[in-house]
Parts: structure tokens; sequence; C-alpha cells
């Protein structure tokens, strides 16, 4: 570090410009040689590394008012336009993109001087990854429909726009409700199951059914049980596959829960991470116990046969807020009148329906109960929806399938049994 010390900054500061500009310049030459090998360019690495020194130069000489720097750019751009002009003639060829990191290249000796090396970094970084990714870029926008920028823009203005400006003011005194702690809920709740539609739609589009089983479970175990249980009732050879995707989906939803836990409830997730740690490996397992028993076919599905149902819908958003509200008024009240009793008898019977809402307002309403009181009844809703899927698996599925149904789903149900008793 002493002798980094004697080296004066500009030459560092040059080296380092001379570096970034040749790596930018050897990039470009990379591309249009794959591209085109006969396609004229206005330069590569030596030309992005002179353009690279010039802009330094030019910036030192009088960095005050950065005139000399401004002119050379001037006169930078007026020889790109001159060659735009000559390639798109003669070429027909309207990209920018050539002309448009040249530009940066020529800024690196002021980024260099100014702001700090990491930033620096990020830039150049940027610069060579994103030439680099044409043709994915264009292989992404093939797949990519008009629905999809829709539900991004959704995506954008719940998070963005709506989320920041919502009110944090309780609707009654004693209960914690706010509209900002349901439009949280719905972002949050909104925000796993758009990841996981992403994944099914564009990495996993086609992908075992094992794969299905997990993206699914993060987005709805309910749902992904039922679609797994009918399509493993049509193709009965793969019994062992359908129903090991459904306790990974399971897993999953035990998973997707203590997300939940951490966003909302820090004091609950530290007290009942390790539970859940347990109950994802035990579902995980037993998943993998029947799948390394499987038949040796692994069969490719298309992830369109599973739910990917876009999660932004208004209508499911309405769905999901007005059982949220619903639930956490609910639970006020039954917790005034009943105690810790109704609770228990009020996380069972939700479990029948869609837990979300419920845990939701549970782990963010801040209600006058012990961190074990709320595990427990966190635990019972669980409890309650593995029951109901095992009871929508069977009814949906073939009948070969019973056994691993009920030994995988009750073992963990068990588990969940024991951990409420231990408590």
């Amino acid at each position: 570090m002493e002798t980094l010390k004697l080296i004066p900054g500009e030459l560092i500061h040059f080296v380092l410009v001379t570096v970034f500009s040749l790596l930018i310049g050897l990039s470009q030459r990379k591309i249009h040689v794959i591209e085109n090998q006969d396609q004229r360019i206005f330069g590569t690495d030596r030309t992005f590394t002179f353009i690279g020194i010039l802009g330094y130069i030019l910036y030192i000489l009088r960095p005050v008012d950065m005139i000399l720097f401004m002119v050379g750019a001037v006169v930078l751009a007026s020889f790109l336009v001159v060659y735009y002009q000559f390639h798109l003639r003669n070429d027909r060829d309207y990209g920018i993109t050539s002309i448009l990191i040249a530009l940066i290249t020529y800024c690196l000796g002021p980024l260099i001087e100014l702001l700090p090396l990491w930033f620096v970094l990020i830039v150049v970084v940027t610069v060579l990854i994103f030439a680099e990714l044409k043709e994915s870029f264009v292989s992404l926008s093939e797949k990519i429909g008009k629905g999809d920028f829709l539900t991004l823009a959704k995506f954008l203005i719940i998070t963005g726009v709506i989320l920041p400006i919502v009110p944090d003011t309780p609707f009654m005194e004693g209960l914690s409700l706010t509209p900002y702690k349901i439009w949280l809920a719905v972002v949050v709740v909104s925000g796993i199951s758009y990841v996981s539609y992403l994944l099914k739609k564009f990495v996993l589009k086609r992908s075992g059914i094992l794969v299905a089983g997990l993206m699914g479970g993060l987005y709805s175990s309910t749902a992904t049980t039922i679609i797994l249980a009918k399509k493993c009732r049509q193709d009965p050879a793969q019994i062992k596959q359908y129903m090991s995707a459904i306790l990974f989906a399971t897993s999953m939803m035990y998973f997707r829960v203590l997300i939940l836990i951490l966003i909302f409830n820090l004091d609950l997730f530290l007290f009942a991470w390790p539970y859940f740690l347990v109950l994802i490996l035990i579902s995980t397992g037993i998943a993998l116990f029947i799948f390394l028993f499987r038949n040796n076919d692994i069969r490719e599905v298309n992830s369109s046969q599973f739910p990917d149902k876009n999660p932004l819908e208004f209508q499911t958003a309405l769905i999901f807020t007005a059982l949220f509200v619903l639930l956490s008024f609910i639970t006020y009240v039954v917790l005034n009148r009943f105690g810790t009793l109704g609770l228990n008898v009020l996380s069972f019977l939700v479990g029948m329906v869609d837990i979300d809402p419920f845990l939701l307002s549970l782990f963010g309403g801040k209600f006058d109960i012990t961190i074990s009181a709320m595990t427990i009844a966190t635990f019972q809703a669980i409890i309650s929806n593995n029951l109901i899927k095992m009871i929508y698996a069977m009814v949906f599925g073939a009948k070969k399938s019973y056994l691993y149904l009920l030994s995988g789903f009750l073992f963990v149900i068990a588990i969940n049994v024991f951990i409420i008793l231990i408590i």
C-alpha cells in the first residue's frame, strides 16, 4: 500500500483508462468478427483505446470548465455521424450500439477522475455484458408477449408507485391493520408468485415434473397439488414422479411461509425458523425418497400445463385483499372474545380455504398473543391445509397413488403435530 502511494494518481488513472478502453475495444472486435467478418466498422481495440485516452487527456488539460473535453466530444460525434451515414447507406444497418459504446469509452477519463472506482467498474462491466448479450436479448424478446410487459408494468406500479403513497394509519384503535400493511401484503405475496411465474414461463418452460412441483409450490401448493394429481391419473406410469412433485410443492409451501414470516415478523422468524427448516428438510427428504424409486423414464413437461396464471390480475389481488382485511378483523374479534382457544379453532378452519391471508394478518397484526401461540396457530393452519391437499390429491389422482399420498402427507403432518406439542 505504501508503494502505491508513491505512484502518481494521474499515472494510475491513465493506466485504468487504457486498460478499460482496450477491453471494450477487444469486445467489439470479437462481436463484429462473429457477426460479419466483411462488415466495415469504424474501429475496434486500438481505436477504442485511443478514444478513451483522448477523452482523459482533454479532461485533465482543463478539468474546471471541461471545454476541451466537450470540444473533443463534438469532434468525435461528428466523425461518428459521418461513419453512421456511410454505414447506413452501404450496409443498411440502423444499429448505433457501437457508436454509443464509443461515446461511453470517451467518458471513462472523467468518470475515473471524479467517481469511485467501483462505479467505473460497474459501467465497464455493464457495457461488456450487454454488448455480448445481443442474441440472448433477441431470443428473450421473442418469448415475451404483450401481456408480460403489462404484467411487469403492474408490478412496478403496485410496488414503486402505490405502496409509497398509501397511508400507514390504523383503521381502528387496538388493531394495527393499516392501508399500507394491506398493500404491502399484496405486494409481497404477488412478488413471490410473480418470481415463480417468470421462472416457469421463461427459465423452466420445458422442465421435469419434479421442477414443475417445486415452482408450482412457490406459487400455490394447493393448485399445484390438484393439477399434478389430475396429470397423474392421465399418466399412471409416472405415479412416483407426480407424488414426489406434490410433496416437493408442500416443502416449497413451508419455504414460502417462512419468507413471509421473515418479512412481516422478525421475532416470530427468530423463534420458528428451526421448526420450519426441519419440516422443509423432512418433506423434501420424503419427496426425494419417492423420486429415487421412480421409473427410469423421466419426462419433460410443458410448464403451461401447470399453474402459471398471472399473479397480478386485478381480480386475484382484489380477492386476496378482501380476504386479508376480513381475516384480520375476524382474528382481532376472535382473540378479544375467545382468546387463544378461539385462535386455534380459527386457524384450523382457514387452512381449508387459503392460509396466506390469515397468516399475513397474524404475522403483521401485532395481536396480544405470545410468539409460541402465534407459531402454534401457524402450524395448525398448515396442518389443515395439508389435510385438504391430501384429500384433493386422492380425489383427483390415481388410486395407485393413495399409498404414497397417505404415507407422505401423514408423516409430514405427524411432524407438524409433534412440533406443536413441544413448543
